[in-house]
């Protein structure tokens, strides 16, 4: 009997991290404390189900080392990532005519929320967009990725070969002040442009300076690279061009 009671303690104390981690279907990481090397459980979602979730990860927090280590990517991804949908949950709960309105949706029309959680959609929507495309970006196996002849054209029409554009994005990233982003966008001509953003804003928010679809991003708030790279951002802007994933950014470049 005592063993049966720590078996479904150890089975419970599982359960719990999971759902506290925000963690989907099959993603495989190690836990410290947990003695399970590979999570495969459904997590509970405690919110309602039209809610906004933390998307599954698709790879364990060690999966972009040397690049991008396990430790940041454990925060980053189920602290950061998930206050920014949990505090996105709390001002719809403000404004329930926003209920089943998509996150693209909401972010695209900053200028139409309610003035009472405006302020909250831009930033915490805006952060659930960005990081939930940021993870989706990277990839493990990103030296396998090979980008479309459409994209290659398209970004030779515009910088002449990849050395100039990686120089000009390196600028961009760096050149941030403070907190933001740095990312390639694709206008309605498909011309390829580099702009960056303040905070948790993106080029698909009526509130841009110049609009379009990101097909690239980076984020280059501190917490992003603060643990491994300390404060030297392009470092970490120089690793990241190791874990992009050249196919699903030519996929973004071919989608409308």
């Amino acid at each position: 009997m005592k063993n049966s009671g720590n078996h479904s303690r150890r089975s419970f104390l599982k359960k719990s991290a999971i759902a506290a981690l925000g963690i989907g279907v099959a993603n495989t990481i190690k836990l410290d404390g947990l003695n399970a090397a590979t999570i495969t459980e459904e997590p509970v979602w405690p919110g309602p189900e039209d809610a906004f979730q933390l998307p599954a990860l698709g790879y364990d927090y060690a999966a972009l080392e040397p690049y991008i280590d396990a430790t940041t990517m454990q925060i980053h991804y189920s602290k950061h990532h998930q206050t920014y949908v949990t505090k996105l949950n709390e001002a719809i709960e403000k404004a329930p005519e926003l209920k089943g309105k998509s996150l693209k949706d909401l972010i695209m029309h900053i200028n139409d929320m309610p003035e009472g959680v405006r302020n909250a959609i831009r930033n915490h929507g805006g952060g659930h967009w960005n990081h939930s495309f940021f993870w989706k970006l990277m990839s493990p196996k990103a030296k396998e990725s090979l980008m479309s002849d459409n994209l290659r054209m398209a970004m030779e029409a515009k910088w002449q070969n990849m050395d100039t554009l990686k120089a000009e994005f390196n600028k961009a990233a760096t050149g941030v002040f403070g907190s933001g982003w740095a990312w390639v966008i694709k206008d309605e001509a498909k011309v390829l442009h580099i702009v960056s953003t303040p905070n948790q804003d993106n080029p698909m928010m009526d509130i841009a300076a110049q609009r379009g679809k990101p097909i690239m991003g980076i984020d280059v708030w501190e917490h992003a690279y603060y643990l491994k790279h300390q404060n030297k951002r392009a470092d970490y802007i120089n690793d990241f061009w190791n874990v992009i994933d050249w196919k699903q950014v030519s996929d973004w470049y071919e989608g409308e």
